[in-house]
């Protein structure tokens, strides 16, 4: 550590050896030199908010784990942020004091910007400094007592107090994060216009349910189910009806990434083609499966990494997401991205060789869209046992940035909750989406000229009209539907 020539510990002993405050040698033909120590090195870092995702300026602050003055050690946890992508838990890159926080619980945080600050030597500094007590001086010199008497009238004076309004916003800091709940309560509690600081929690170490959420909503609504009903009486009826009362409500952080992340999307020229897809096949298929499943016969199988199966049941989708990585091999530029270049600053096409597929999926927390990594060299039971998990980590609000970045085209399937015919958003840094509706039976007709119960779905494209044709896009989607229609063709594709 250095310290300064001025510093109280430098002073104290000097008082205690009656050593003179500036000390000079005589130098021939000039004024007299004196000695300079180094300057004090900073102690108090601040902890930048490093980048978590693909694409993300900033976050909301969930919770504070640490207070003003809390020490730390390295690696201990600070903070919890979520994206509209995953929550993350924020640790310390140092060990030492916690001086000042520089955001809320609630605000929102900007990625490479100072979120702590920590004082690396646990305040060490000061409690040398106070060590050194003013003493009574005898001054040898005249200069020296001058110099004295300024340093006496600046010990007397001592350090600065916090100022209220410092102690207001830490106390407030404390207040808000007194409540402990995970990122789909706190969602509820945002939707439900409730704040969660004064709900009092029943799960384990007083964290809140949303249990509690729905209760504390019931007990406060209370008194107002209890006011007496108006009787329903003429001169009532002639009385004006009530004004329209309306209640501004924030859009919670997945809302609010949502919002920027479509307004961006929307800058895109869309053109949507449709075609619909005989799924009678792919039926049976799937149905021949699911038997060999719940006899147990597919545990042996692994997948390209060599991991065992935990797939009981398979759905539609992952036979889809294979079809759509078969067409893009025959269409790489349904893979691709807009970029530009640096070097000329003209728009150019950056193709990308595995086929990152996103899946939309519904969650507490909104519409998130996670990636099934290098489709290409994975089979259908392989698929669906990544969809599975990434659906399971979804609905409980624990997926990582990993599992939410890199995606090269999405399908969003919207037919098990409703819906025949959609258009879908291009989501940004891609140039197509495929939206799959509801599947149906209706009559057709055979080969023969009988009329037969035939399974249906809708499949719909939207593809960036920048680089991205219709004729281009209707051949993709033809290799789509053919592969769909006759699912026995992915046999001969099994990597």
């Amino acid at each position: 550590m250095f310290l300064r020539p001025g510093s109280r510990a430098i002073r104290a002993v000097r008082r205690q050896r009656n050593i003179p405050t500036a000390i000079s040698f005589p130098r021939t033909g000039g004024t007299p030199r004196w000695f300079h120590a180094s300057r004090r090195l900073e102690v108090v870092k601040p902890v930048v908010l490093a980048d978590i995702g693909e694409g993300i300026v900033e976050c909301e602050v969930i919770q504070w784990f640490v207070q003003p003055g809390a020490r730390v050690e390295e690696f201990s946890p600070l903070c919890e942020v979520q994206s509209d992508k995953a929550s993350v838990e924020i640790t310390s890159r140092f060990a030492g004091v916690v001086k000042n926080l520089h955001y809320e619980a609630g605000d929102m945080a900007k990625v490479g910007k100072p979120f702590v600050d920590i004082d690396i030597e646990g305040g060490a500094v000061d409690k040398l400094e106070s060590l050194a007590v003013p003493e009574p001086e005898i001054p040898s010199e005249p200069a020296v007592v001058e110099v004295k008497s300024e340093t006496a009238a600046t010990l007397d004076a001592g350090p600065p107090s916090l100022g209220a309004a410092e102690d207001k916003r830490r106390q407030g800091i404390r207040e808000r994060n007194r409540a402990i709940a995970t990122p789909a309560v706190r969602h509820v509690s945002k939707e439900l216009n409730v704040d969660i600081s004064r709900i009092q929690g029943t799960g384990k170490d007083g964290r809140v349910l949303k249990e509690d959420v729905y209760k504390f909503i019931q007990q406060r609504d209370a008194p107002k189910a209890q006011t007496p009903a108006t009787p329903t009486t003429p001169a009532a009826a002639a009385l004006p009806q009530q004004q329209q009362e309306e209640t501004v409500v924030q859009l919670t952080n997945t809302q609010h990434q949502m919002f920027k992340a479509m307004t961006r999307s929307l800058s895109i020229p869309h053109f949507l083609y449709a075609d619909e897809i005989d799924f009678t096949s792919l039926c049976e298929l799937r149905s021949r499966l699911n038997k060999v499943l719940a006899k147990g016969q597919a545990d042996n199988l692994t997948n390209g990494a060599g991991a065992e199966q935990t797939v009981a049941k398979l759905s539609y989708l992952p036979f889809i997401i294979k079809a759509t990585s078969m067409a893009l091999y025959k269409y790489p530029i349904l893979n691709s991205r807009v970029d530009t270049d640096a070097a000329t600053g003209k728009p150019v096409l950056v193709s990308r060789r595995q086929h990152n597929i996103g899946v939309a999926i519904d969650s507490p927390q909104g519409l998130v869209v996670p990636v099934i990594r290098d489709v290409g060299s994975l089979n259908v039971l392989a698929i669906a046992a990544e969809l599975a998990r990434l659906q399971g980590l979804a609905q409980e609000g624990k997926l990582s940035v990993r599992d939410m970045s890199g995606g090269t085209i999405t399908v969003s399937n919207i037919g098990n909750i409703g819906g025949t015919y959609l258009s879908p958003v291009i989501v940004e840094r891609e140039v197509a989406i495929l939206g799959v509706g509801r599947m149906r039976s209706v009559p057709a007709f055979d080969g023969e000229g009988r009329v037969v119960e035939k399974k249906v779905c809708n499949f719909s494209w939207s593809a960036d009209h920048r680089v991205v044709d219709g004729a281009t896009m209707a051949r993709a989607a033809e290799v789509v539907r053919a592969v769909v229609e006759e699912p026995d063709v992915m046999v001969m594709h099994l990597r």
